[in-house]
């Protein structure tokens, strides 16, 4: 039985991967920014009330994340994984048209928070003397550079070398750091802009062919991830749902899908 902590997880792909763990048995620690979970949410975790606490977490204060390691070990006595999964987007316009407030609070959640998280995990794991760590890779991990998005690349960039540099560091100590790559999903995320609104990408004729192509729900990933999370025991492990093979057979078949997405 594997204890799991997962920041950023009362929806999405950090809510799928939470209920994928739950049903392999794992405890899980779910997090967000509100004071609790959403009572829509609770209704879905009803079969896993004994397996799983929330902890309200900003992942821009490290004295938060810190305490989000805290009350998850004196839950569970000991944190097996821990995924950085928290993410910020911002609106789909140019980078020099992107306000002060969205190009901080992407930077800061992204990649300062996905650094808090990190430097937690590790400075705990290190004292139990085991564990395993992962990063929520995306658009701009693989160089890609996309017009109007170019900001979240930018913290997906440094997100993947930041990763391979730490697990390097962790060579040899008995703690694990790895990136999961999930693709394009649909999700809040892709579909609504930061303040909730109908996102202007949608409604792109380039983009909703390469998205109806290429994307999955978030359920679909997970249900892939964790298996691979569970089994897994290399340092620097890249845990890819997308795989190159896997996207161009999609193009090559696309005139042939009919689960169209949006």
């Amino acid at each position: 039985m594997k204890n799991v902590v997962i920041t950023g997880s009362t929806r999405g792909i950090g809510f799928s991967m939470a209920i994928e763990f739950l049903q392999a048995g794992c405890n899980v620690t779910l997090s967000g920014r509100g004071e609790s979970l959403p009572e829509a949410t609770k209704a879905k975790l009803s079969d896993f009330e004994e397996k799983y606490i929330y902890v309200q977490c900003n992942v821009q204060e490290k004295a938060k994340v810190q305490n989000l390691w805290d009350v998850s070990v004196e839950k569970w006595h000991k944190i097996d994984i821990w995924i950085n999964n928290a993410g910020q987007n911002t609106p789909y316009v140019y980078s020099w048209k992107t306000g002060e407030n969205y190009t901080e609070s992407i930077i800061k959640t992204n990649i300062i928070g996905m650094i808090f998280g990190t430097q937690v995990a590790a400075e705990g794991m290190l004292n139990q003397g085991y564990g395993e760590i992962y990063s929520m890779e995306g658009l701009g991990s693989n160089n890609m550079i996309q017009k109007k998005t170019i900001l979240y690349g930018t913290t997906k960039h440094a997100l993947s070398y930041f990763m391979k540099g730490v697990a390097k560091e962790l060579e040899g100590t008995g703690v694990m750091a790895g990136r999961l790559s999930p693709g394009m999903m649909l999700t809040d995320f892709i579909t609504k802009t930061p303040d909730g609104e109908q996102s202007e990408v949608i409604t792109e004729k380039r983009f909703k062919k390469v998205f109806n192509t290429l994307a999955d729900k978030p359920d679909t990933v997970a249900k892939f991830f964790i298996p691979k999370i569970l089994s897994n025991r290399k340092n620097n492990a890249q845990i890819i749902w997308l795989t190159n093979r896997k996207a161009a057979w999609r193009f090559m078949t696309s005139a042939f899908r009919k689960d169209r997405l949006i």
